[in-house]
């Protein structure tokens, strides 16, 4: 039976404490990323997260779980990625956290989204810039991992 996507439950994400307090980055491909859009059909996504970690880590069954969990989730992809994005952010409190989606195509269009907690508007500081001066035309729908 699909569910709506108030539904979605974050409390599937564990962490695990980080094991030293050095800077680092994580990378994360999920590359079979499902749910059902808003005529509740079937999506398919490849996601890719960029952390860099503050005092928690992702326990990576957890976010298996969670990625699962969604695949009867009736949902657009544009606020799918924010609340996953929102809850990313509770659950982890990373020092930046950035997420790219990768929609397969539908009806002939596909569709890339990011959010990066670098950005201003998302009450970041803008320190990092390496998403700076990339136009539209630079992009060739790669994430490097």
């Amino acid at each position: 039976m699909p569910k709506l996507y108030k539904e979605i439950d974050k409390s599937i994400l564990k962490s695990i404490p980080n094991p030293t307090r050095e800077a680092y980055e994580i990378k994360i491909k999920i590359p079979e990323f499902t749910f059902l859009g808003v005529s509740e059909q079937p999506d398919f996504a490849t996601v890719y997260l960029t952390m860099y970690p503050s005092d928690k880590i992702i326990e990576l069954k957890s976010l298996k779980l969670y990625s699962f969990h969604l695949r009867d989730i009736v949902v657009s992809y544009e606020r799918l990625i924010n609340i996953f994005y929102d809850q990313l952010m509770e659950v982890y409190d990373p020092v930046r956290l950035r997420i790219s989606m990768v929609c397969n195509p539908r009806g002939g269009i596909s569709s890339k989204l990011a959010i990066d907690s670098d950005w201003a508007v998302r009450g970041g500081k803008e320190e990092f810039k390496d998403w700076v001066g990339r136009s539209s035309g630079d992009d060739d729908w790669s994430v490097l991992m």
